[in-house]
């Protein structure tokens, strides 16, 4: 455990390192440090953070770097948020100035918004309520055996897809068959639209229809997307602008690794982050911070994650991120999260008013 004045050293290698992105020798610190002592006491206890590997020797110069341990200790006990700026939260409001038709539109958003105002890469998922109903299911013929599935829910969210059926349904079975989703499943839970779907609906389908043959697929694979996670990633190509240029194949695994939605969730780590804390004196409030090896991912070695999970009442949780190299400026970066969740909670809030209000 550091002193108070190794803390306070380490937190100026921390500000000044992230800020010029060079090593930080004992003369820089003597003309930043909020008290007044020798050159030489400041390397006596630089030495001492080194040896407790809170701060390293940079090969090409006297000065030190922050290490992965000396960033997790600054998190954990001497970050200080940084006010957002008024111009700043005028932009956030102006981005957000706009229709939307869907609640995905506003998550989509969010993560353009949040990786132009970083030049980092920004992830955000959607709120996910346990208790989303099917709201309602139709079917557009397109011609040339092509049809599109829409199926809607209680959180706003439209799903839609094109399928091919090749003659297998007539039109009136197809109608019929949607008449009876719509009239069995609409306003129950969609984990209990997946029970029924494996229930008594392929009954009644056979008992009224002349043939179902690809409709429960159709309907079982639209609801399937409908129910699962949505991740937006905005910013992706930041990544590369702190990789390092020397290895191919691991740039293009790190550009790519965003593309597998089935790593984000891991990514995030959803199930380690709190968004009503109890501890009043945990320092970063509802927002989450990983670094390098805690990713378990070697790609990420170099790189932090600042997430933040935000709540939307009877709607669920959602989550939005940014992603960038383990120097990120974290107390301009975690005060702008601060905000920028709360301002998206907002929209969304009014986003559901609207939808309920209107359906």
């Amino acid at each position: 455990m550091p002193t108070k004045r190794q803390a306070l050293i380490l937190a100026e290698i921390v500000r000044i390192y992230n800020e010029t992105g060079q090593p930080v020798g004992s003369k820089t610190l003597m003309g930043q440090l909020p008290f007044h002592v020798s050159s030489a006491t400041i390397r006596n206890e630089m030495a001492t953070l080194e040896e407790d590997g809170l701060i390293m020797k940079n090969h090409t110069s006297s000065g030190r770097i922050p290490s992965t341990a000396g960033y997790r200790y600054y998190l954990d006990h001497l970050l200080q948020p940084t006010a957002v700026p008024p111009q700043v939260f005028d932009k956030i409001a102006a981005n957000f100035d706009r229709d939307y038709h869907e609640i995905d539109e506003i998550v989509k958003q969010s993560a353009t918004i949040l990786s132009n105002l970083t030049n980092y890469t920004a992830i955000s998922l959607g709120p996910e309520s346990a208790d989303m109903t099917l709201t309602g299911f139709r079917i557009i013929p397109l011609g040339n055996d092509q049809i599109i599935a829409i199926l809607a829910t209680s959180a706003g969210t439209v799903e839609s897809r094109v399928y091919r059926l090749l003659h297998l349904i007539s039109s009136d079975d197809l109608e019929k068959a949607v008449r009876i989703i719509n009239d069995q499943l609409v306003g129950l839970p969609l984990t209990v639209v997946k029970q029924k779907l494996a229930g008594e609906i392929p009954q009644l389908l056979t008992k009224y229809l002349h043939s179902s043959a690809g409709f429960l697929d159709l309907f079982g694979d639209v609801l399937k997307r409908a129910a699962s996670q949505h991740f937006y990633v905005g910013g992706r190509s930041n990544l590369l602008n702190f990789a390092q240029p020397t290895d191919l194949d691991q740039l293009k695994s790190l550009y790519q690794l965003l593309d597998k939605e089935s790593v984000l969730p891991s990514l995030l780590d959803l199930n380690q982050i709190d968004p009503r804390p109890d501890d009043p004196q945990q320092v970063l409030g509802p927002i989450s911070v990983r670094l390098g090896d805690e990713f378990n991912n070697s790609l990420l070695s170099d790189y932090g994650l600042i997430t933040a999970k935000y709540h939307v009442g009877q709607h669920g949780d959602g989550v939005i991120a940014i992603l960038g190299p383990t120097s990120m400026p974290y107390s301009q970066l975690i005060g702008l999260l601060q905000l920028f969740s709360d301002e998206l909670v907002k929209k969304l809030v009014e986003y559901y008013g609207y939808f309920h209000d209107d359906s």
